[in-house]
């Protein structure tokens, strides 16, 4: 084998079949699909969810409540796992949180909660709060923050385009 032999063949792009051009292209004719049946012909309804006449996978698993695709994910903390992770005179924002393994999944609005005591005069930047958690923070000497709400994403909303005769 020769250097000038290894790369022989080995094309970046596969040029298209083109199918049902004579019989001398290799897929003349039945242009690949076989003869008769359903998926000879065209349009026929091969789509992504379909599982060949059996009851799809999204039709048969239990559907309950509303599900809401625009809602926010909230993170939540507590007051007692503020107390344990900061020390005196810090402060709190969402980004040094990860930091302090105390919120390790994704979320969109951060919210304390007033579960446990707070000794420590503590600055907590969040986007809501209990009411319980406001309360104890600011007994402690700390101070709330409360940072603006995200904007929420709604994708392809289109007006609509209706022209009055």
């Amino acid at each position: 084998m020769n250097i000038h032999d290894v790369n022989r063949d080995v094309h970046k792009y596969r040029p298209t079949k083109r199918l049902g051009r004579g019989l001398g292209t290799g897929q003349g004719k039945t242009a690949g699909r076989g003869h008769k049946g359903q998926y000879s012909r065209s349009g026929s309804p091969r789509s992504l969810v379909f599982q060949g006449g059996t009851m799809p996978l999204f039709r048969r698993i239990p559907k309950r409540g509303f599900n809401n695709k625009f809602a926010l994910r909230v993170g939540e903390v507590n007051i007692r796992d503020l107390e344990l992770a900061y020390q005196v005179g810090e402060e709190v924002t969402p980004e040094n949180l990860r930091a302090h393994d105390l919120a390790k999944y994704r979320y969109d609005v951060l919210k304390v909660l007033g579960t446990g005591d707070l000794t420590k005069k503590l600055t907590v930047h969040a986007h809501r709060f209990s009411a319980a958690a406001k309360e104890k923070i600011e007994r402690a000497g700390g101070k709330v923050v409360v940072l603006p709400m995200p904007q929420p994403v709604v994708k392809n909303q289109k007006k609509s385009q209706r022209t009055g005769s």
